[in-house]
């Protein structure tokens, strides 16, 4: 009798301890970090999880899926698509060899009203040769930088 006790604590211990990773989500769980994406493909090994999830249980497995797409760690990093509208883009002209980087700021804040640091670790600065190469460089960079600024120089 003792041990048929133990074995259904045992069942339910094992039972609560599936609902609270499921109810957390799984990719939020596994991979925190990428928290804050918003797009791109859906990384197969976390939609399987959660879908374990409603094949025991439908709510945990419903809760999981809705945590993860929230917080976007359902997706692969670096695959989201980023479209970027070539009449919303401002250029802004000036002779690199003879513009420090102060000045550089002082125009961009003048051209656009954001004031930006370019010195900050978070910045990352790039020379580009034209309009189509940034074009492909927003395709490269701004997924894997989210939570960055990106400045195009060309």
């Amino acid at each position: 009798m003792i041990e048929k006790v133990m074995k259904v604590k045992g069942l339910n211990v094992l039972l609560i301890g599936a609902l609270v990773i499921q109810l957390t989500g799984c990719g939020t769980l596994f991979y925190p970090e990428r928290k804050g994406q918003r797009d791109g493909r859906i990384d197969i090994g976390v939609a399987l999880l959660d879908g374990i999830g409603l094949l025991f249980f439908i709510i945990p497995g419903v809760i999981a899926f809705a945590v993860d797409f929230n917080n976007g760690t359902i997706y692969l990093p670096g695959t989201a698509r980023v479209m970027v509208d070539p009449s919303q883009l401002q250029q802004l002209k000036f002779d690199p060899h003879h513009t420090s980087l102060a000045a550089l700021e002082k125009m961009i804040k003048d051209k656009t009203g954001y004031a930006v640091c370019l010195t900050q670790s978070n910045i990352k600065v790039a020379k580009l040769g034209s309009t189509k190469e940034m074009m492909v460089r927003f395709a490269q960079v701004v997924p894997a930088h989210s939570n960055e600024r990106v400045a195009f120089l060309y």
